[in-house]
């Protein structure tokens, strides 16, 4: 095949019994506990994206914005977000978590389930479930959520509102919190 060279009728060509090692530049040939499977795909038309390996990521890992990231729009998804970088906009995601990562720096509104606040946020924050702000993490914002946690050595400017239906129902989360709030919410202000 890589030298069209004829053989001779003289020369005998012994069959091989196992599939042969190549030896390249005088080195012995390796030993691999792996072995490879022999496959068809003649007639079979294949994309790009079908013989890439697919890597699987731990159950609940979710998706991930690493510290040299910067995004400048809106971030929506479907799956739960790990925010390292620096992001300026909208970020949506409804029924997931949002976590912001100790080197996160946010100037954007949140709607999702679930934030946990690690690095720095400016912005409005709307949880279903709950907000936690860690104890270097830092908000300058409004919060709406059916629960919330500020931990000592947090940083906090703005307004709570607790939406104790927001949990137990579907509430209107893709309304900004000022245009929904309700005199009957508790509105808690922090300086």
């Amino acid at each position: 095949m890589w030298g069209n060279k004829e053989k001779s009728e003289t020369e005998a060509t012994p069959a091989p019994a196992a599939p042969a090692r190549i030896n390249v530049a005088g080195r012995a040939p390796e030993r691999s506990a792996i072995r490879p499977v022999a496959t068809s795909l003649e007639g079979r038309a294949m994309s790009a994206d079908a013989t890439r390996q697919s890597v699987s990521l731990p159950v609940g890992a979710g998706a991930r914005l690493g510290a040299s990231i910067r995004v400048k729009g809106e971030v929506s998804g479907n799956e739960d977000l790990h925010v390292d970088g620096t992001v300026e906009g909208l970020i949506q995601l409804d029924d997931r978590k949002l976590t912001v990562g100790m080197s996160a720096k946010l100037t954007a509104d949140v709607v999702a389930r679930e934030i946990v606040v690690y690095g720095s946020v400016k912005g409005n924050l709307r949880a279903r479930d709950r907000i936690e702000i860690k104890k270097d993490g830092s908000v300058v914002g409004d919060l709406t959520t059916a629960r919330i946690m500020i931990e000592d050595g947090a940083y906090f400017k703005g307004a709570i509102e607790i939406d104790r239906n927001a949990s137990d129902s579907g509430a209107d989360f893709a309304q900004p919190a000022y245009s929904s709030r309700a005199l009957s919410s508790p509105v808690v202000t922090a300086d």
